[in-house]
């Protein structure tokens, strides 16, 4: 599959044929083509669930995403604290929403690792699977609000992958 024409790609394919080429020792690393389906399920995303049950940290992921997408932005309504005893609480966070929530993406933030690690912000698909993410440094290095924080790792996020957030 060297051809690839991004509007009949299917994106389940794109992951085996990359798991097939790692398999194979032929992988060369990401292409185009596979960064802009993530683009794509990003930006076609309809129904979309942030991994939080804090109004203020819900509010500003659903202020930027809502500025690129169409979508129903949902916060979970389960707490989701029991992540924090985990040693990936980000990803065990969005991996408590794509078990308890229907969503296309979900998007989930919490700490790195252990405490003092920093901080982690990444957007799952509807398997758990990460498609980006960002990394900032623990809050009593950056010094900034939770607020400013979180809408910066987020636009990395975004931009990781192409999508810029006007405004």
């Amino acid at each position: 599959m060297k051809n690839y024409d991004i509007k009949n790609l299917d994106f389940q394919e794109s992951i085996k044929t990359a798991y097939l080429e790692s398999l194979n020792r032929t992988r060369k690393g990401d292409k185009p083509e596979e960064v802009e389906l993530i683009k794509k399920k990003i930006l076609e995303s309809k129904n979309i669930v942030v991994a939080t049950n804090n109004p203020k940290k819900f509010k500003v992921v659903k202020n930027i995403i809502s500025k690129i997408v169409n979508a129903d932005i949902k916060m979970i309504e389960i707490s989701t604290d029991v992540a924090d005893l985990t040693r990936t609480p980000a990803i065990n966070k969005g991996l408590i929403a794509v078990d308890s929530k229907d969503a296309d993406i979900v998007i989930a933030r919490g700490r790195l690792g252990v405490p003092g690690s920093g901080s982690m912000l990444v957007i799952m698909d509807n398997k758990g699977r990460i498609l980006t993410g960002s990394l900032s440094p623990s809050s009593v290095i950056h010094k900034e609000d939770i607020e400013q924080r979180i809408k910066n790792e987020l636009i990395e996020a975004l931009n990781r992958v192409g999508i810029t957030v006007k405004g």
